[in-house]
């Protein structure tokens, strides 16, 4: 039964999600403050964060920032503000996926499972359980990734960017296709979401030029091999 923690200031939200989530199979833990939320979050280790940016003692993307020194669990973060340079700052603080309110059950629910399915071993039937192009190196069956040998620390999500690239190395992955791909069904015009990861990458690869991981501004990004 997967396990999520609720950061939220609302106790009526908090409780409709609680009920509306248990109904749908999860095991709901819930907090009203930052600071609660942070000593629930390592205290139980959920599979999955919901986070609310507007809280009363610490502001969200501080929370988000801070979880993320120490944890990989995808983080959902929810606001009030659809705006998409809000969505590009929690994204950037570490946040995997964000919705806005107000929001439906099912929705909630559909980016739920996504996560819980990222969090969770890859299915590797049919696919290689290690994957080398260059000297990056990623070992999909313990999310574990080398780039010239030097370890790389990788949220669940940049992990699987970096491998779903790596599978086409060489070959130009439209924007749509990893965004359904990576993020799942829906995800089509959340363009931003690759703008940002594809950043935090190559800052994590030392690609800052994006030599490596290159992109295509009108249709998509390719992971390099040597010689191309």
């Amino acid at each position: 039964m997967p396990q999520i923690l609720i950061i939220d200031d609302d106790p009526g939200l908090l409780n409709v999600c609680r009920v509306g989530l248990e109904a749908f199979g999860y095991l709901v833990r819930t907090a009203e403050t930052g600071n609660e939320g942070l000593t629930e979050a390592a205290i139980r280790a959920p599979d999955v964060i919901v986070l609310d940016l507007g809280l009363p003692d610490l502001d969200g993307l501080e929370v988000c920032r801070r979880i993320r020194t120490w944890s990989d669990a995808p983080i959902l973060v929810l606001s009030a503000d659809g705006s998409e340079d809000r969505k590009v700052e929690a994204l950037d603080g570490g946040a995997d996926d964000y919705m806005t309110k107000p929001f439906g059950m099912r929705e909630l629910d559909a980016r739920l499972r996504v996560a819980v399915r990222h969090r969770g071993t890859a299915d590797n039937a049919g696919h290689p359980a290690e994957l080398d192009v260059g000297g990056l190196h990623l070992d999909l069956v313990h999310y574990e990734a080398t780039f010239g040998g030097r370890p790389l620390d990788l949220t669940p999500r940049e992990f699987d960017f970096l491998a779903y690239l790596a599978r086409y190395a060489g070959k130009v992955c439209t924007r749509r296709m990893i965004l359904e791909n990576v993020w799942g069904p829906g995800y089509e015009k959340e363009l931003h979401y690759l703008k940002v990861y594809a950043y935090r990458i190559r800052r994590k690869l030392g690609d800052e030029n994006g030599q490596l991981l290159q992109s295509d501004p009108a249709v998509g990004y390719r992971l390099t091999t040597p010689g191309n």
